[in-house]
This record gives structure tokens, C-alpha cells and sequence, in this order.
């Protein structure tokens, strides 16, 4: 960053460039970087740094009194933000400039004639950055006309800082008071015949090759504050695509002598269009040419005076899904994995590399979060049939997308054949079910998985530094083996083929809608059902004790165990517990990312599920409702077995369901297993790696244990050997991490960043209602919770959870509630299983599901045709 010697307290926007973010805040830094591109205007202006701040509060008691009173209060202290925020802003207001800073700032005006008009606007060190907009918090005053004015509005944009909306913005993201400080612009004043604001990818659909105009009347800062109707252009490519003229009724001009006013606009301009053809085109190159200068899709604020676009902001957008990464010019199409995996959050690195390293065919990476390119197998139609037929079964969503994009023209080049013979990508789509192998492979499945993860145990002892490193890598393939044996996959697609065999068969034959949801109820060897039935259990055992329940209602710490045994029928308690983590404490919320905190690790996890069991069950509930699950199923296969005897061909027709019906029973809960198999590894595998990083740790080689986790396998392999890892990476992949954790993943997205929704095809919606992927069968009513974090599980018997997503670990809460909503899943993932296996009517893939339904409300849940209603 250039600066002139001696000017300590003012800088030039010529004098700055992106660097200058702590002395000029994000717009004035942003201000200095367009000034820098040629043949791109920027009204003249300078920036009064964050030194001036500093000076007139760092001192200052009362201001800093009021600061530390600010610091303790949280989000919903509203009226303690408002009345300690507005006290702040009258001590800033009333806080003299000092000599030194007015001293410059009047030296540089007497460049300008005494009535020039200038804009006066806030920038914050904590605005207008990639992870965080801040945008609109702090203030902006237009038309400033004479230095003591200037004066007076240098002081409301140092107050503008503690104004409510931006008190609340930083404490929701996690900004402390103390570290953000602000700087001023003082800008000359254009005034535009006309302004607005482009965005140089969509805002849409986040197609980064379509740019996106607003255009009004007057003064943009009307149209940002929502004063004023605009237009809508859209180019790509040099080509106006898409034009939406609006009725502008109002405009908003500077005055003469000061300030802005709201004026009609005439009756024969109201309809007219803002901009010509001619200038948005030109308005595109500037875009795009600021747009190369960042290096990432801008939001710019642009304005028209005299036939010459002036640019007064421009910053990144933060909105934006990143986009995998591929190295060609060609197009593609990319589906999410994690929504396949019901772990739709951000992964840490070493999360990542090793789900990476335990599947077959290349992934990409974007956001934290992995992707399949399946634009190859688009392209052919045997291949294509294949894929829809698949994710049409698991996802309609996602197939609604592919479709959108197979029907446009030229986006996918066709193969000229049926075969692809380029993509060779192994998964389980493109593996046809072999014949049955009999019930008993199943039992020898899980016997062969529980002596490898045994084996795995013994072995790991022994392994430290570089050669635990090798030991793990020599394994991987074995966690492989876990997900994809082709015998082990072989079980578990003839258990969904003989369910949808089964669903349309009883559906042509008998009009029975859904029939295989009920008949897979209680089911053997469902190791995720079990899970949930084994802590109404831990609860059974419990319950006689109440100083032991009185003590588990109140602990906050996760070494609560170590002081159960202090009560009554706490030694019974903790050997319950204890047995339970033996088995299933490895699982965790998105579990299939190492890094995750692992029930184990955090045992306090599973205390409000086991208070919910004591309270809202009997003794005995697990094994009832096991028991309740079963005959279900074998009353649902009895009544279609005497239905279809009585039709024509009704001897073969029950023969051959009741085939179907016993290889379901016999093998659909193995459908759980390798995913148990898999996170098991994962655990073993983390709690060596974990005294590795301890090592570390107490070598003073990395400043705490959860560094590692920013580093691939093979980075982490680096350090242990070298002792010196590479902080510079970790650093920049937290800050990274805390942006990919606000965004939201899409299902499917193109190489263009265009993020294609699909839509449910649903007939007969009930007005008001909101639909979704039906997956368990039954019609429930019930109070909606909705719950996005496993631990602030409070449910009441016959509650319906409401949630994102739900994986393995959030079975123990399915024994207590009525039904299920989850934004993200399909007919064959975890909560759609377990919903069925429990009886549960359920639906998934409800978009935005957790904002639609309030927490509380009463809905009914069709679990049969696939729709909410809020009733």
C-alpha cells in the first residue's frame, strides 16, 4: 500500500489498495483497487483511517464503560442493545474532532470549490469481505455540503458503527466490538440522471456468465434502501437475455443547497427504460472488467451522469456457491454428495481426505464438500437412463435438475452411441443386483466385519509416528472393502430392488399404495434401529434411581460419568452408559467427516435422549415397540397374501410377493451395516491419530490438537515427520472453514456456478401445503419441533422432529416422536430407513423445511402422497 510520509490521519483513494483494510475499512480499501483500473471512473475522495477512531475513543472513559457493558449482552438483549448502542453513538457525536484530524481534512478540502458536494460514508475493517458483507450497517449521508457539516457527518459515521443493526450483525458472526474499528470516506458527489447496482454473477441461480443490472431514476441509495422500483437486465456474453421494465413512480435527487428529496416521477418516463441497450452492454464490459481486477463475481454500485458510468463501490459477492474445480472449457454438471450421505455441512480437510480416500471414482471439492461430475454419464443414453433411473428413486429433486438440464439445448454433448465407454467410474448405481444369496450371507457379513474391525484394534497398538501414518494407509483399502464388497452391495440392492418390486406390483395388483414400508418393520440385524431401541434400554435401567436422574437433568460437563457413581444406582447407570458407548460410540452428527466430535468424545450428548426415554416411556418400551413393529409387518403380509390369492394367476402372484417379502425381512436392515462398519474404522483410526497430535502438542510443534484437522492425511503425515507443519496453510483453511460453514450446498451445480433447483411434480396439493419426497407411510398430526442440533432435543410422546438432516445419530431420538420432516434425503437414506423400520410417517427433501414450519406449530404429516400441512 503506498501512503504519503506525514499524513497520519488521511489517506488518498490513489494512496490505498486491498491491503489497507485495517486502516481504510473494506470500501475504502476497495475504493483504492478501482482507482487503479484504468478507464474505470471513480469519483475523487479520500479515506480518514481508522487512526482517527482510535484517537477519539481509545481514551475516552465513558465511551469505554459503555463498550464493556456492551460486551457481555448477547443477541436477544434486544432493549439492552438499543438503549446502551444509542447512549454509545451520542458520546461518539459529542466527542470533539481533535486539531490534528480536522487540521487535514480541511488542508485536502481546499482543493475542492467550498461548494462542492461530497458523500460521506462509513467503512468498517469488518465490511464488504469474503466471509462477511456487513453490508447497509453502517451509515451513509449524501449531498454534504460545507466543512462543518462534513464535520458533524464525520462523527455520525464513527456513531454509525453502534447503531442496533450493526451491534446484532457482529455479535451473530462472531466480530468482537473492541476489534472492528472505522474509517470515513469523503467523496465528491456525482449527481446521476440515473444508478444502480450489478452483480457480475446472477444472484439467482449463481450463473457466474450471466450479469445481473438494476437500474432506477436518481440516486442509487434509494434503490438500495428499497425506496424505488427498478429495472431488470440480464446479458451474458455480450447479449441482453432477459429485460424487466418497472413502473418507477419515484425518484430520489440531490438538493442545491444540501440533503436528498423523494420527487415524483413524470407520468411519460415512469415506463421508460433506464438504461439503453447500448450503455447496459457497456455497463457489462466495466463490470467485467472490475470483475477481472478482483478476481472473483463483484456487487458494484454503479451511477450514469453526463453519458459516463461512474463506479462508487465494488465487493465481493459473499453469496456465492463455490464452484468444483475442473480444468477444461467444457461444460459440466456436478450433484451433491452429501445429500446421498445425510451430511450436508462443510468438512474439515482431514474429513475430506479421508471420505476421499475411502471411495471409489474421482470426487471434486467445493466449499468443503464433495461432488460427483456425472456429465459423462449424461452424455450417453444407456448411462443416462441408468443415472435418472437411480436418483429418481432416491432423490426426485435431483432428477428434476438433470432434467432441466438434459432439455437444454447444447449444454451436453450427446454421445452418438448408447455406451459410454469413457466413464468407468465404479458405484453402486452401476451395479446390477445379482441373484439372492440366502438370508445367512447376512450373518456372515457382519460376523466378517466385527473380526476386521478387531483385527483392526489389535494391530493399531502398536503404530506411532510415520508408521502408524503407512499402517492407515495400508488399511484404507479394507474400510473400502467395507462400503463396497460387491457381495455386501449385492445384499443391499436386492433388498431395495424387492421394496420397489413390492411397492408396484401391490399398487397394480391390489391398489395398495407403499406396501413394503410397513413389511419392513422390525426388521433383523438393523444395527442403526437397534441403536435407538438400546437406549430406551439404558433408560429402563435408570429410571428406579431418581438421584440419578435428578443429577443427569443438571450436568453441563462431559466428565459426568466419573461422578455417577456417588448416587444410588449410579454404578448401574454408568455400566449401562458405558456399555452403550462401547457399541455405538463412534457415531456423531455427520459422522462421516473424522473430525466430528464422537458420542464417546462427548458423552453429554446423549443425556437429553436418555431423560426424554425416562419421561415419556414405560419399562419395557424397547422391546414392545420391537415387537409391536413385527406383527405389523407380518398382519401387512398376511392380508396381501390373502388378497392376492383371490385374484386371477393369484397362486403365482402370492408365490412370487412372498419370495420378495422374505428377502426384505431377511436383508434390508443390513442396508446400515457397512456405514457402522465404516465409522468404526474412523474411530479407531481418530483416536491414534489424536495421540499423535497430542505429541505434537506437547512438543510445542502445534498450538492445539485441533490444528490437524485442517491438514490432509498426507499434510499431517508431513508434520509428524518433519516436526514443522505449515501454519500458514491451517490459518487460511479456519478462515475458509468459517465462510464454507454459513453456506448452504446445492444438489446439483454447473461449471457456470448456476445452481439448478428442482421441483416436486405433485398432483392433487392441497392448498397451502408443502411437498416433499414421501418415504414412510401414515398420515400423522402433531406438534412440529424443529430441531437443529441433536443435543437441544426436548420432545414430547407424539411430537413430529422437524430438521435439516438426519444421519445414524439422531436414531435414539426417533423412538420418541410421531413422524418426521428433513430438508435433505431420499427413499433409501438413514432417516428414511428407520422411519419405515420404526413405523414413522415421514417425508424428506422438503426444501427449507426448518424456516416454513415454526418450532411449536401443529401440522399434519402425509407420509403417503408427500405433503406438510400447517394446521
Amino acid at each position: 500500500m503506498r501512503q504519503k510520509k506525514g499524513n497520519t490521519y488521511l489517506i488518498c483513494f490513489q494512496e490505498t489498495d486491498r491491503s489497507g483494510v485495517m486502516l481504510v475499512g473494506g470500501k475504502g480499501a476497495n475504493l483504492g483497487e478501482l482507482s487503479r483500473i484504468n478507464e474505470i471512473q471513480v469519483p475523487e475522495g479520500f479515506c480518514i483511517t481508522t487512526k482517527a477512531y482510535k484517537k477519539i475513543t481509545r481514551n475516552n472513559q465513558e465511551f469505554n464503560n459503555l463498550l464493556d457493558e456492551l460486551i457481555q449482552l448477547k443477541t436477544e438483549e434486544r432493549k439492552s442493545i438499543t438503549t446502551i448502542s444509542a447512549k454509545i453513538r451520542t458520546v461518539i457525536e459529542s466527542t470533539p474532532i481533535p486539531k490534528e484530524i480536522t487540521g487535514e481534512i480541511l488542508y485536502y478540502l481546499t482543493k475542492f470549490d467550498r461548494k462542492t458536494a461530497f458523500a460521506v460514508r462509513s467503512s468498517a475493517t469488518a465490511e464488504d469481505l469474503p466471509a462477511a458483507s456487513f453490508a447497509g450497517q453502517q451509515d451513509t449521508y449524501l449531498n454534504i455540503i460545507g466543512k462543518e457539516e462534513i464535520l458533524k457527518h464525520i462523527s455520525k459515521c464513527w456513531a454509525s458503527l453502534f447503531t442496533e443493526r450493526a451491534v446484532i450483525y457482529r455479535l451473530q458472526n462472531g466480530f468482537d466490538h473492541r476489534k472492528v474499528q472505522l474509517s470515513v470516506i469523503i467523496q465528491q458527489m456525482v449527481f446521476p440522471e440515473a444508478a444502480g447496482i450489478m452483480f457480475t454473477a446472477d444472484p439467482v441461480t449463481s450463473n457466474r456468465k450471466v450479469l445481473s443490472i438494476d437500474a432506477s431514476f436518481g440516486l442509487g441509495e434509494a434503490m438500495v434502501s428499497g425506496l424505488v422500483n427498478t429495472d431488470l437486465y440480464k446479458v451474458c456474453n455480450s447479449t441482453i437475455t432477459e429485460k424487466k421494465i418497472s413502473t418507477k413512480k419515484l425518484a430520489v435527487h440531490a438538493l442545491k443547497g444540501g440533503g436528498t428529496k423523494e420527487q415524483e416521477i413524470e407520468p411519460q418516463w415512469q415506463n421508460k427504460q433506464v438504461l439503453t441497450d447500448r450503455q447496459i452492454l457497456q455497463l457489462e464490459q466495466t463490470g467485467r472488467k472490475i470483475e477481472a481486477h478482483f478476481g472473483q463475481p463483484q456487487d458494484i454500485e454503479w451511477c450514469l451522469a453526463d453519458e459516463l458510468f461512474y463506479i462508487v463501490q465494488s465487493r465481493p459477492i459473499t453469496t456465492l456457491y463455490p464452484i468444483p474445480e475442473v480444468n477444461d472449457n467444457e461444460n459440466h454438471v456436478f450433484v451433491s454428495v452429501g445429500h446421498n450421505q445425510m451430511m450436508t455441512d462443510a468438512m474439515k480437510p482431514l474429513g475430506l481426505s479421508f471420505f476421499l480416500s475411502a471411495t471409489f471414482g474421482p470426487m471434486h471439492q467445493a466449499g468443503g464438500r464433495l461432488f460427483v461430475d456425472i456429465t459423462a454419464r449424461l452424455a450417453s443414453a444407456e448411462s443416462r437412463k441408468t443415472i435418472m433411473n437411480t436418483l429418481g428413486k432416491s432423490d426426485l429433486l435431483i432428477k428434476d435438475a438433470l432434467i432441466t438440464i438434459i432439455e437444454r439445448e447444447g449444454f451436453i454433448k450427446f454421445a452418438p452411441d448408447d455406451k459410454n465407454k469413457d466413464d468407468k467410474t465404479v458405484s453402486p448405481a452401476s451395479l446390477k443386483p445379482q441373484p439372492e444369496n440366502g438370508p445367512a450371507i447376512v450373518s456372515d457379513l457382519i460376523q466378517h466385519s466385527r473380526a476386521s474391525i478387531e483385527e483392526l484394534k489389535l494391530n493399531i497398538r502398536t503404530k506411532s509416528g510415520v508408521e502408524l501414518f503407512d499402517f492407515i494407509q495400508e488399511d484404507i483399502p479394507q474400510l473400502r472393502k467395507t462400503l463396497f464388497a460387491p457381495q455386501s452391495l449385492n445384499v443391499i440392492m436386492n433388498a431395495i430392488d424387492a421394496s420397489f418390486w413390492i411397492n408396484e406390483k401391490m399398487n397394480e395388483w391390489l391398489g395398495e399404495k407403499n406396501a413394503a414400508d410397513i413389511l419392513s418393520q422390525s426388521v433383523p440385524n438393523n444395527i442403526t434401529s437397534e441403536m435407538g431401541l438400546e437406549l430406551l434400554n439404558v433408560a429402563d435401567i435408570i429410571r428406579p434411581y431418581p438421584a440419578v436422574t435428578a443429577y443427569l437433568q443438571q450436568v453441563k460437563e462431559d466428565d459426568f460419568l466419573e461422578e455417577l457413581t456417588r448416587f444410588d444406582g449410579g454404578k448401574q447407570a454408568l455400566d449401562a452408559i458405558n456399555a452403550y458407548l462401547n457399541k455405538y460410540g463412534m457415531r456423531c452428527t455427520g459422522e462421516i467427516d473424522i473430525t466430528r466430535m464422537r458420542w464417546s468424545e462427548k458423552p453429554l450428548t446423549l443425556v437429553p435422549a436418555i431423560l426424554n426415554n425416562i419421561k415419556n416411556f414405560e419399562p419395557g418400551a424397547g422391546r414392545q415397540r420391537f415387537e409391536q413393529g413385527l406383527q405389523e409387518a407380518l398382519k401387512k403380509e398376511k392380508y396381501l397374501l390373502e388378497r392376492l390369492s383371490q385374484l386371477e394367476d393369484g397362486k403365482e402372484k402370492a408365490r412370487e410377493t412372498k419370495q420378495k417379502i422374505s428377502l426384505i425381512r431377511s436383508t434390508i436392515g443390513y442396508r446400515e451395516y457397512p456405514k457402522y462398519g465404516m465409522v468404526n474404522r474412523y474411530f479407531i483410526y481418530k483416536q491414534a491419530l489424536l495421540k499423535e497430535a497430542e505429541q505434537l502438542l506437547q512438543a510445542n510443534i502445534i498450538q492445539q490438537k485441533e490444528d490437524i484437522y485442517y491438514l490432509t492425511i498426507e499434510e499431517f503425515r508431513e508434520a509428524v515427520r518433519t516436526g514443522k507443519p505449515d501454519y500458514r496453510i491451517i490459518n487460511a483453511r479456519k478462515e475458509e472453514y468459517k465462510l464454507y460453514e454459513k453456506l448452504s450446498p446445492p444438489r446439483v451445480i454447473t461449471s457456470d456456478g448456476e445452481i439448478i433447483t428442482g421441483k416436486y411434480r405433485c398432483e392433487n396439493l392441497p392448498d397451502g401445503a408443502i411437498a416433499g419426497l414421501a418415504v414412510s407411510s401414515g398420515i400423522i398430526e402433531g406438534r412440529a419441533r424443529v430441531i437443529l442440533n441433536i443435543e437441544d432435543a426436548e420432545l414430547e410422546d407424539g411430537d413430529i422432529l422437524v430438521t435439516s438432516f438426519t444421519d445414524p445419530s439422531w436414531t435414539p431420538l426417533f423412538v420418541s416422536i410421531k413422524g418426521l420432516v428433513t430438508e435433505v434425503g431420499g427413499l433409501m437414506t438413514h432417516g428414511a430407513v428407520i422411519a419405515r423400520e420404526y413405523g414413522l410417517p415421514a417425508i424428506v427433501g422438503v426444501e427449507n423445511a426448518t424456516r416454513l414450519i415454526k418450532d411449536g406449530q401443529r401440522i399434519r404429516v402425509n407420509g403417503t402422497d408427500g405433503y406438510i400441512e400447517i394446521l
